[in-house]
């Protein structure tokens, strides 16, 4: 979801399955184009004796009330950072408002550069990863491009190694399959930065926003209910942040890169990272832009991928569900963008399900371990080992570049 300047502002009413039919004609034709000459690339990493296999797929959204719109979703993949063939880059980034394009193009080609740049990449993975979003968030400010009511979402995954850091800004998401038995489980990369989380919601209002959805704004429903039930309920009118005495921006996330109006009360560009130890236990990840997710839970994601030899029918299959599902809910699709990243002939010691949770409890499902690790923010779910990151005020821009990555709650694979 973007701001309300922006991709999700307008409010269709359900579509007709006569309307559906015609859109879903018109959809075929686009994906015929989408889909030629896609290929499944790879890249070694030799230093663990494995591979990668991936493909993308990034499509256009129909809007018919803009059918001139771009799609504003990008992504990059980069293979053999600092030319070092153990080092890869996939991200997502999923541009929102008059000039999200520009932004999501921006941001897509200098993250990676900074990173690339970056003499403490291998180093402090994490801190590299900080710093990275920080610039790129102060390089998009004094651009040309006016990012006052557009920017973009972010999510990315770095590999090192057997090592894969995900760094989430905004509401797209990352995915991990993981073998448990007989079965492959979704487990989320990444938490949906929204004010549907209470930690989320709770830093923006201490830095002056109004959290409410557009019907609070608009009158139609009390202001002063501040209860969203969660995204899968209340996803059509999502609460959103507002300026005290005005009726912008509107946006549905508390995290991202550009806005710079939005940052004056507390959307800021510092990532969320996840870090995990890829074992043979995990056969695959994807990323995508949150017009995959806003109808497909991650385990149906996850189970599309699973069933498929091919990533590109995977993805093909995956696209076409996710539009569907638009068009039963709305007269209008988002942007979808997603890579599958299919991780082949691991086979180092340590693997299965075996996680801790923030408070330390420990599930063992395997005799193996498997840990996700999340690094301090300003977050309530990590409140207990935060750092001064946390404590600083989130109504101006916010560096977390000099946070050790070494401080990190465990959190359950389940």
């Amino acid at each position: 979801m973007g701001c309300v300047h922006g991709k999700c502002c307008c409010r269709y009413p359900r579509s007709s399955d006569g309307d559906n039919r015609e859109d879903l004609g018109r959809y075929a034709q686009v994906q015929t184009h989408i889909l030629a000459g896609r290929s499944v690339e790879s890249a070694q990493v030799p230093s663990h004796n494995f591979r990668l296999e991936y493909s993308v797929l990034t499509q256009r959204g129909f809007y018919p009330e803009s059918p001139e719109k771009e799609n504003q979703d990008s992504y990059c993949i980069r293979t053999q950072l600092q030319g070092n063939p153990n080092v890869h880059f996939f991200g997502v980034f999923d541009g929102h408002g008059q000039f999200g394009t520009e932004c999501s193009v921006f941001v897509r080609d200098r993250l990676v550069e900074i990173l690339s740049n970056d003499s403490t990449l291998l180093d402090d993975p994490i801190k590299a990863y900080n710093s990275a979003f920080s610039i790129t968030n102060e390089e998009l400010h004094d651009s040309d491009i006016d990012d006052s009511m557009s920017g973009t979402t972010a999510i990315t995954a770095l590999l090192v190694g057997d090592m894969l850091y995900v760094a989430n800004v905004g509401d797209s998401r990352a995915v991990m399959a993981v073998k448990e038995g007989n079965r492959v489980v979704a487990k989320d990369l990444s938490s949906d930065q929204t004010p549907f989380r209470k930690d989320e919601c709770e830093r923006v209002k201490s830095c002056g926003a109004r959290v409410l959805s557009v019907d609070q704004v608009e009158g139609l429903k009390d202001p002063d209910i501040q209860s969203w039930g969660d995204e899968e309920t209340e996803g059509g009118d999502p609460p959103r942040l507002w300026v005290q005495n005005g009726m912008y921006p509107g946006t549905a996330f508390t995290r991202s890169v550009g806005d710079s109006t939005a940052e004056s009360i507390g959307v800021v560009a510092v990532p969320e990272v996840t870090t995990v130890r890829l074992t043979a236990h995990h056969p695959f990840f994807v990323v995508a832009s949150d017009g995959v997710f806003e109808f497909l839970s991650s385990q149906t994601v996850v189970d599309m991928v699973n069933i498929s030899a091919d990533p590109r029918d995977a993805s093909s299959a995956i696209a076409g569900e996710s539009y569907k599902l638009w068009l039963d809910h709305e007269n209008r699709t988002d942007d979808i963008t997603i890579i599958i990243v299919h991780i082949k002939a691991l086979s180092n010691s340590g693997g299965g399900a075996t996680a801790k949770r923030n408070g330390g409890r420990t599930t063992n499902t395997e005799k193996e371990t498997s840990e996700i690790y999340f690094t301090p923010s300003a977050s309530e779910g990590y409140r207990s080992v935060r750092s001064e990151l946390s404590e600083v005020s989130c109504c101006q821009t916010v560096s977390s570049s000099d946070q050790s990555s070494r401080v990190v709650v465990s959190s359950s694979l389940d």
